[in-house]
């Protein structure tokens, strides 16, 4: 198997997380926070990527310095702020010449709500973003292939990323089971907290159970790790004609696995827009045999 891991995730991460310690720490506790930290980035097994790799480093700082911040209120906000923009942008989607593409410019351009990757998230740049939407160029070669997969797909997965865009994924999923609606569609979002990840509680804040089967993926990954998700999360994949993965964290943890996934998100950091050869907040779908 490639590599899923890199020398630029390896800065970024270092960058993130070296200093992320309380003021109130001791010398000899921040001297042992670095060298366990330097330790986790250094004792990396083949196929694991950065979601695997910061859950391990929150979970240092949450054993040696009860770190752990709260986006409960956060998650709520922006979900929200998304349903409040459902209407329109259903309208929009719905009125479009081709509502599946409509949509799937959506969704990439709300893939931005991502606490992870970004030091600031705010809701004028999503709104900015959102506008923008209908202009979000899409590859048309891997648009024709996952159209004449849905086409022929009897079930179909999609994976979620973060909160508020999951009110875009609900959408997204409504317009394809207008156009295709004997295919059978289930949701996966994270099994525990995960930053500012769509949990549950998100896809029950915004009625996406009212639509489809949804479950949790058994852990609380930033991303989908299948050697650590439940065997009902990985049968589902496994067992699907068509995935849709959402952001980043689910392609850095998906990549090259072989199976039919079609990756959507905005490349919100210096490694994605190199890797695809675009600028910061542009979206990409890609097909898993392309990466």
């Amino acid at each position: 198997m490639k590599s899923r891991w890199n020398s630029h995730c390896t800065q970024c991460l270092l960058k993130k997380h070296l200093t992320n310690y309380p003021d109130t720490a001791t010398e000899e506790e921040r001297l042992t926070y670095i060298r366990r930290l330097f330790s986790i980035l250094t004792d990396i097994a083949p196929g694991e990527s950065s979601p695997v790799i910061v859950n391990r480093i929150l979970t240092l700082q949450k054993e040696m310095f009860d770190q752990f911040v709260d986006y409960t209120d956060i998650k709520k906000h922006f979900n929200q702020l998304m349903l409040e923009q459902e209407d329109w942008i259903y309208a929009d989607i719905s009125s479009a010449t081709d509502p599946i593409r409509r949509a799937l410019q959506y969704v990439m351009k709300g893939n931005y709500i991502d606490f992870g990757v970004l030091s600031d998230v705010n809701s004028e740049k999503l709104m900015e973003l959102l506008s923008q939407a209908k202009d979000q160029t899409i590859d048309e070669l891997i648009f024709d292939e996952l159209m004449q997969d849905l086409t022929s797909a009897k079930n179909m997965v999609l994976l979620t990323d973060n909160c508020g865009e999951i009110v875009l994924d609900k959408l997204l999923i409504r317009t394809i089971m207008s156009q295709f609606p004997d295919l059978q569609i289930h949701v996966i979002v994270r099994g525990g907290h995960a930053l500012n990840d769509a949990t549950m509680e998100d896809a029950c804040q915004v009625g996406l159970p009212d639509l489809v089967k949804v479950i949790g993926n058994g852990t609380c990954l930033q991303g989908t790790y299948l050697p650590d998700i439940s065997k009902e999360a990985r049968d589902l994949l496994e067992q699907a004609d068509v995935i849709l993965s959402k952001g980043q964290g689910n392609f850095e943890s998906l990549q090259y696995c072989g199976l039919n996934i079609y990756y959507l998100f905005l490349c919100k950091c210096d490694l994605f827009t190199k890797r695809f050869h675009t600028h910061l907040y542009n979206g990409i779908l890609t097909n898993d045999r392309y990466v």
